[in-house]
């Protein structure tokens, strides 16, 4: 039941994309000796050893789902908690007094507002407003920002954050640039506090979404765990040290309610959450304006305008944008990226950019961008499948509710 977005992502790979940690061996089902080799994570024994489906994604080879299938393993994920291998995921540490000024000469988000182990979702744009990626940035409580940014983008960006970087450095600011070797697992679910807690001398009590400790978790040492996920669950990401990703992996997979999940379950549950693929639903020729995250911009940025495009978002806010991001439901033929959205007349009036059935809902789900005129909450539309118009209905996100953690 993998959408027909997912499997084309799965194939792009950055052009020109260098190994971070070794470059291993070759997707599942073997590859020619013409194919691009891909980069595996420190995991990669112990997927093809318990089943995984390893295909490629943005350049590594990473399991698309296991011997329960894409279904039950993004149901158990909704019911239990599951473990996602996001090891694929560039991790960069940012060090020096000025760090705050090179972040924020980057990215729309009021970093310099974040307290010590708080974190945001922000976006990295460029001059014509477009977002070049989304990333999330942690102000640490050890002097340095913790940034993790999309596979398919770590080229670009780690190219932008040098460049960048070397500006400063040559005016005389402090700032340089580490990028991590850390494994990044994902244990996502409702039971994950139950599960990772039996691990922790920390309480999780207190760890509210975007915030994030370093700490030692079943015994492993040099952790850096973010209360955050792309499931809309609650969940974390622990960065941990690459030699002992597989022990830490399996002291987790050793509670009978965490299930290994891959990259269907991954895209089927952000979906659901209302969540955004980078080069699906947003891209370089999308504003956060179109795309509905103007809630990425801090306030003080906003009037500040100083931050990559400020001058194209803003107008695009006093003006509203023609277009806008929407969520879509419908009955019948699943609802795929690239289908054309209809209005009443028959007359196109945007695009699909994901779309799949939903598991928990047991309807078509879907996300595209569409005319304003036509972005309302309730709006009847239709979609063309195989050259047939079925209807379908502006739906407001996230389709199943989210359960980020807020500490009390």
């Amino acid at each position: 039941m993998l959408r027909a977005g997912c499997r084309a992502a799965l194939s792009r790979r950055p052009p020109g994309s260098a190994p971070r940690r070794g470059a291993g061996g070759t997707g599942a089902g073997g590859t020619g000796a013409g194919e691009e080799r891909l980069k595996q994570t420190p995991l990669d024994a112990l997927h093809r050893a318990r089943g995984g489906r390893m295909v490629p994604f943005a350049g590594w080879s990473l399991p698309l789902h296991y011997g329960q299938g894409h279904l039950q393993s993004h149901l158990h994920t909704r019911r239990h908690c599951s473990l996602f291998d996001v090891s694929h995921m560039l991790q960069t540490l940012v060090y020096g007094r000025d760090r705050i000024r090179f972040m924020e000469s980057l990215v729309v988000g009021d970093i310099a507002e974040l307290k010590p182990g708080q974190g945001t979702l922000t976006l990295l744009t460029n001059e014509k407003g477009g977002i070049t990626d989304d990333l999330i940035v942690t102000n640490t409580s050890e002097d340095h920002l913790y940034v993790v940014s999309n596979a398919a983008c770590a080229d670009k960006d780690l190219a932008i954050l040098r460049d960048r970087a070397a500006q400063l450095q040559a005016t005389g600011r402090d700032v340089h640039l580490e990028v991590s070797d850390n494994a990044l697992l994902a244990l996502q679910g409702p039971s994950m506090a139950r599960v990772l807690q039996a691990g922790l001398s920390d309480d999780l009590a207190k760890l509210s979404f975007m915030n994030s400790i370093s700490t030692t978790v079943f015994g492993v040492p040099g952790c850096r765990v973010t209360r955050c996920g792309y499931t809309g669950e609650d969940g974390v990401e622990i960065s941990v040290p690459t030699a002992r990703a597989v022990e830490l992996a399996e002291q987790l997979l050793g509670v009978p309610d965490v299930w290994l999940a891959g990259l269907a379950a991954r895209d089927s549950l952000r979906l659901e959450a209302g969540l955004c693929l980078y080069g699906n639903d947003i891209d370089e020729t999308v504003t956060p304006a179109e795309a509905g995250l103007m809630w990425t911009l801090g306030k003080r940025r906003r009037v500040a305008m100083d931050f990559p495009g400020a001058a194209v978002i803003m107008a695009q806010v006093k003006e509203k944008p023609r277009r806008r991001r929407v969520g879509l439901t419908s009955v019948g033929p699943a609802i795929r990226p690239h289908m054309a959205i209809l209005g009443p007349e028959g007359r196109p009036v945007g695009t699909v950019t994901s779309g799949c059935p939903s598991p928990c809902l047991g309807k078509n789900i879907a996300m595209g961008y569409v005319e304003a005129a036509h972005s309302r909450a309730g709006t009847e539309l239709t979609v063309e499948v195989r050259k047939k118009q079925h209807p379908a209905v502006i739906t407001k996100m996230p389709f199943v509710p989210t359960q980020y953690y807020m500490a009390k």
